[in-house]
């Protein structure tokens, strides 16, 4: 039975100059519906997977950016258009806070693509990201079935650009304290470095091209995607790397290394591929390991740290020895403390190292938490997990913050955040987090100048302003992400992780078993049995009836070659899940989750 795609609903468009679009407006050509939500990383990697495809079939493929929003931040309609023009969107954008073409389209996670063929028909679906080979396969075959049917209509999108902004900085990222009173900042959407004045009003130089790309060379031949974490370098160890600064060049998947005397940029970490492989404890070659997001850079304990946001995780990079490795995670998305680095994070954004030297703090956005590592340890100051978040001050352990983005640790101990979804910076001191500046447009970063002011990047305000500093105690909403959980019956229960490869392709079993599976659980009492590695999809999962709630973690993946290719490419499909259960007497013995490399409906 062919599926008949439902129809665009939401509050509002964007990127179409006002107009509003029906499916039948796309009726002839390709179309993906992408389900995103700006704060998700994985969406974000899945917005530049689709631009190569937008730019190679723009007269039949049309995408459709429908915005599904996790925090209550990402309801509001202006931070959501700020969020189009961040990230560069060049398509169509539906706005759609109640979920309700979401809940048409049966999306489950972020992000999901659904596609639609040119007879308004739903013949593909998946989850997560790493779908691109997939779509192209799947597009270059609904564009020559239905030239044959006389079906496929040729000619232009409905994008329409908004018109340009002209302001000092464009989204600036982060921000780096010069000697000389001026700052280095992350000009991120206009993909560059920017010298900005001591007083704060006048830009002076800048490091860049400004259209995005990977380029090394000279401050006009260097090119960055959408930069943002900036670190400082000691003297000594910048004499013998040969650079000053390492900046996260983010949306590239590289660290490059800037120097301040001649503005020459050099990549110093990375391939330019995204990470999509094992992860292990061992040093790697710098250049020949890829990345994933690294979203801040901080000069810790001899080593760079970098927050590694797109596999939830700290890495760490030595500019002397040109070697990178783990520091801190497992991948797996969620908050559990304890000894480094087996410890579970979430999309970490920003990070702060004492004065002393002794504490890394860093905030993880997608738990909304505060974190610190010290002596080998991960500890929170504040923080419940994935699904709560709010702007409540009070005790650390019943405090919220919302998405935040910077930290900068203060002399006698104090930490400050850039309370990033909240317009708010907070203070953790003592155990207590409490309100010291309201009403700012996304504040994602905080920094000390060389004469002692503090610094907030405000990001959505494209500008750096000083802290009012006015403390206040605040207390507002707290917010609950409600996922609906799986009910599972106490003692033994089968997961079952399905595999379906992409088109073409066939599991790779030239090195033996090529599945993964790695299980956990929060809290780890929720599993009497059944957590760990090990190769086969399946196993037997033994849950503690004394625990009745609780989320398990499960990652799997699968390699796969091409079936008929005569020199085989070699893929990989990873998919993380974050189950919400309960453990009830009338549960489920058997859990089912599926691995797509496509999903194609009949």
């Amino acid at each position: 039975m062919r599926v008949r795609a439902p129809e665009l609903r939401g509050r509002a468009w964007l990127n179409t100059g006002g107009k509003e679009l029906k499916l039948a407006d796309f009726r002839g050509r390709v179309l993906i519906l992408d389900f995103w939500t700006f704060c998700c990383i994985n969406c974000l990697h899945v917005l530049d997977e689709l631009r190569p495809l937008e730019e190679k079939y723009p007269d039949v493929l049309v995408v459709i950016g429908v915005h599904s929003p996790k925090f209550e931040h990402e309801k509001d309609e202006r931070a959501l258009a700020a969020a189009v023009e961040r990230y560069g969107v060049e398509h169509p954008v539906l706005d759609d806070p109640e979920l309700q073409t979401w809940q048409q389209y049966a999306a489950k996670a972020w992000p999901t693509l659904s596609v639609v063929d040119p007879e308004g028909y739903v013949v593909a679906s998946m989850a997560g990201e790493g779908h691109a080979e997939g779509l192209r396969k799947l597009i270059e075959q609904l564009i020559a079935t239905h030239e044959e049917k006389g079906t496929l209509h040729r000619g232009d999108g409905p994008f329409v650009a908004p018109p340009e902004a002209n302001t000092l900085l464009r989204f600036p990222g982060k921000a780096l304290p010069l000697a000389d009173g001026r700052l280095l900042v992350s000009d991120s959407a206009r993909h560059q470095l920017a010298y900005l004045s001591a007083d704060l009003e006048k830009v002076e130089g800048r490091i860049g091209s400004g259209a995005r790309g990977r380029s090394d060379g000279g401050p006009e031949q260097a090119s960055f995607s959408e930069p943002q974490g900036l670190c400082l370098l000691p003297p000594a160890i910048a004499e013998v790397a040969g650079y000053d600064v390492v900046v996260a060049d983010t949306v590239n998947h590289l660290l490059r290394g800037v120097s301040l005397s001649t503005g020459e940029t050099v990549t110093v970490a990375g391939t330019g591929q995204q990470w999509r492989s094992a992860i292990d404890a061992h040093a790697h070659d710098a250049r020949a390991i890829d990345l994933s997001s690294p979203w801040d850079v901080a000069w810790y304990q001899g080593k760079v740290i970098i927050a590694m946001a797109g596999t939830h995780t700290l890495w760490w990079f030595d500019p002397v020895q040109r070697t990178v490795g783990l520091y801190a995670g497992t991948t797996v998305e969620a908050l559990r403390d304890g000894p480094l680095p087996d410890v579970w994070l979430a999309q970490p954004s920003g990070l702060s190292v004492s004065p002393d030297g002794n504490r890394l703090w860093f905030v993880d956005s997608e738990t909304s938490a505060l974190r610190f590592v010290e002596d080998g340890v991960m500890g929170t100051a504040t923080g419940q997990g994935l699904f709560d978040f709010g702007h409540v001050d009070g005790p650390a352990a019943e405090a919220l913050l919302q998405h935040p983005l910077g930290v900068h640790a203060l002399p006698g101990g104090d930490v400050l955040v850039a309370d990033t979804y909240n317009g708010a910076i907070r203070r953790y001191a003592e155990g207590k987090v409490s309100t010291v500046d309201t009403g700012l447009a996304e504040p994602s970063d905080i920094v000390t100048a060389a004469d002692g002011r503090i610094l907030i990047v405000e990001s959505a305000a494209h500008r750096i302003v000083p802290l009012a500093g006015t403390q206040q105690d605040f207390v507002g909403a707290k917010h609950t992400v409600k996922r609906p959980p799986s009910n599972l019956t106490p003692g033994e229960v089968t997961l079952e992780v399905i595999f379906e490869p992409p088109p073409g392709q066939k599991l790779d079993f030239s090195f033996g078993d090529p599945t993964r599976l790695e299980v956990s659980a929060s809290p780890a009492e929720l599993l009497l049995d059944g957590a760990g590695v090990t190769t086969s999809l399946s196993r037997k999962l033994t849950f503690n009836p004394a625990v009745t709630t609780g989320v398990l973690q499960v990652v799997a993946q699968a390699a796969t070659c091409d079936a008929e290719a005569e020199h085989a490419a070699c893929h990989l499909t990873r998919q993380d899940w974050g189950v919400p259960v309960v453990i009830t007497e009338s549960g489920a013995a058997r859990l089912p989750l599926i691995l797509r490399g496509l999903d194609q409906s009949p």
